[in-house]
This record gives C-alpha cells, sequence and structure tokens, in this order.
C-alpha cells in the first residue's frame, strides 16, 4: 500500500513522534511518503529510511499567501506520487491536505493528536476550529482521535460523523530499563518542551511548597525555558531543579527517577506519560484531555485539576513522602502499558484503519 503521510511541523513534539514510530514500525508493509514543512527534526530522522519532501509554506501560522502555496503544494505531490491514501497529522496539515486530497479522489485519512478546539484552548480560537473541522469533516474519509476524549469532543461539536471516527491509542515500544521507584531521594521528572500548552510555571510554583529532600527534573527545552529557569532561582529552588535540555537518552532518566509529571493545560494522549509506565514510574499529570484513560488514580497515578496549584502540592508531597506508593503505582502502570499502550497494538489499528479507508 502507498501513504502519504503530511504534517505541518517537524520539530520533534508528541505528534512527530508518533509519525516517526508509525512509519517506522509499519515501512515494511506500507510504502510510505513524508511531507513536513520543516527541514528538522522529523525529515532529518527519516530522510534516510524513505522519501522525504520539505514543503517550507506548510506552517502553523495563518498565511493565506503560504497556505495556498502549501495547499498547491499538497495537491501536486498527491497527483504526482498517486498514493492510496494520504494520511494527515495536526491541524493545518490536516485540513488543506484533506481538500486536496478530495480534489484529487485520493482517500484522505486524519488523525487529530488533539484538537485546536480542545479546553484550555482561548474561545475565539476553538469556534474557528470547529467550522473549520467541520467543513472539511464533509469530505474526510476517516478519522482517528487518539484518545476517546477527543472522539467525544469531535461528535459533540460535530465535525465528522460517527461512523468515520475511530479511536487507536497512542502506544510506545518496549525498553529494558526499568525504574526503582522506591529507592534513594525522590527525583521527580518531567519530560516536556518548554512551551504552551505545558506549566511549568505551575510546577515549579507547587514544588515551592513541597518539605523535604526530592529533586525536580525537568527535560526539554523550548521557548519558555530562560523563564522556568529564572522563575525557579527566585523561588529558591536553584539547587534542587535540573534543567537538562533536550535529551535523546529519555528512557535512562525514567530508569533513574522516581515518578514521571506531566503539567499542561491541554493535551490529547500524551507519550511521555506512557514512557513513564513503561518504566515503572507512578504518574502525577494534570486531568486534561485523554490523561485519565491512561493513568487510573490511586492507582497507576495521581491527577489533579488544570491549574489546581495547592492540590498539585499536595499530590508532589504525597510522592515524596510515601516510597511505598510510588512502587505499587509503578508496577501496576507497568503492567497497565503491557495491556493497552504498547507500539505493536497502536501499529495493528492504525494498519486496520489503512486498508478499511483506502478500499
Amino acid at each position: 500500500m502507498r501513504v502519504l503521510v503530511a504534517i505541518t511541523r517537524g520539530e520533534l513534539g508528541g505528534a512527530q513522534a508518533h509519525v516517526r514510530d508509525l512509519i517506522l514500525g509499519l515501512k515494511d508493509r506500507v510504502d510510505f511518503r513524508l511531507i513536513v514543512g520543516e527541514e528538522e527534526g522529523l525529515a532529518e530522522q527519516l530522510a534516510p529510511m524513505i522519501p522525504v519532501q520539505v514543503l517550507p509554506a506548510l506552517q502553523r501560522e495563518l498565511s493565506p499567501r503560504a497556505d495556498r502555496a502549501a495547499y498547491e503544494g499538497l495537491e501536486g505531490a498527491l497527483r504526482q506520487h498517486r498514493p492510496q491514501l494520504l494520511h494527515t497529522h495536526s491541524t493545518k496539515a490536516g485540513l488543506l491536505g484533506r481538500v486536496a486530497a478530495r480534489r484529487v479522489g485520493v482517500p484522505g485519512l486524519h488523525t487529530a493528536h488533539s484538537w485546536a478546539f480542545s479546553e484550555g484552548i482561548r474561545s475565539s480560537r476553538r469556534v474557528a476550529a470547529v467550522l473549520a473541522e467541520a467543513a472539511v469533516g464533509r469530505v474526510t474519509r476517516g478519522v482517528i482521535a487518539v484518545s476517546e476524549h477527543d472522539r467525544d469532543l469531535a461528535l459533540r461539536f460535530r465535525v465528522i460523523p460517527r461512523e468515520r471516527l475511530r479511536v487507536v491509542h497512542n502506544g510506545v515500544a518496549d525498553s529494558p530499563l526499568r525504574a526503582r521507584p522506591e529507592s534513594g531521594p525522590p527525583v521527580l521528572t518531567m519530560v516536556a518542551r518548554f512551551a504552551a500548552p505545558k506549566d511549568h510555571e505551575l510546577l515549579l510554583r507547587a514544588a515551592a511548597q513541597v518539605r523535604g529532600e526530592w529533586r525536580l527534573r525537568l527535560v526539554g527545552d523550548g521557548p519558555e525555558l530562560d523563564a522556568s529557569r529564572l522563575l525557579a532561582q527566585q523561588l529558591g529552588l536553584g539547587r534542587r531543579v535540573d534543567f537538562t535540555g533536550a535529551r535523546d537518552d529519555v528512557p535512562e532518566h525514567l530508569a533513574s527517577s522516581s515518578a514521571l509529571l506531566l503539567i499542561s493545560r491541554q493535551e490529547g494522549f500524551p507519550l511521555s506519560i506512557l514512557e513513564g509506565m513503561r518504566a515503572g514510574l507512578p504518574v502525577l499529570a494534570s486531568r486534561v484531555g485523554g490523561v485519565a484513560e491512561a493513568v487510573i488514580p490511586g492507582q497507576t497515578g495521581l491527577l489533579v485539576d488544570r491549574g489546581d496549584q495547592q492540590g498539585l502540592s499536595s499530590a508532589l508531597q504525597r510522592l515524596v513522602d510515601e516510597p511505598a506508593l510510588r512502587a505499587s503505582m509503578g508496577a501496576r502502570g507497568r503492567a497497565r502499558w503491557e495491556q493497552r499502550f504498547t507500539l505493536d497494538r497502536m501499529l495493528s489499528q492504525t494498519l486496520l484503519a489503512y486498508q478499511e479507508v483506502a478500499r
């Protein structure tokens, strides 16, 4: 099967990691080509293995001139390569690509990693996103939601008919590295870009209230990194917080951690939570998007409401104070990952979607 994959940005966030794992996992069964708006990141990783076309006009920001050029580039690629399926990821590539696919006569499948009308996004943008998605939904052959939460949002706002919508939870490949969350002074780790919708500021302010011996490890980079460093100093956390920058050895960092954190204003179905569960870590996360479909409160981790600083501080304190709780939650999280969120499970369900949509 010939599949053209399109995604807007190349920076290695959750959607890009999903696309990378999908392509590498299915490339022996699917003839993939990739279109991406940036040369860095995803394009660099995949270019040695599959044909990659960088389309600079494909960008996140709204720009009539660039958007027209991006649409023409997508339509041209579809006419040239004549894939059996176009699989789009991210909002801009999804909207432009599905319209181009309909015009060329290629079935279009879109994966919604998180809708642009999700909670936590400003109202004006949400209204525009619903109108755009509903219009393009009429010409979309199929949509994959990465969480039941996002499926329910799509149905509530009527952006795609129920019969064209399915849920395929994200999955991650296994790693031999395991954590021992009960041992030593606790190391609390968050792996995320320093950019919206992540809420490093809330995490730092909550952590400043936590007593005892502990360290906070923040893995990632991004435009808000310097502001977070400054805030940590202002809160008196300079010696407690490690800013590692972007790393390619995340499994090693998780194996030396005591808990995985993800504090955010809005999410789809985060890969970092699955990576923490895979490592045998308890998870403390914001109750947003599809997070509650991965983390079972009180069993595999703890959830706090969006923006709840006091609730977050109390949850952090509990993890710091109770090593046995960290161990039991981590073990249950690992078992839940094995049952529900492996990469093989995601690949088989996505391949089935390909076969059904491309008929």
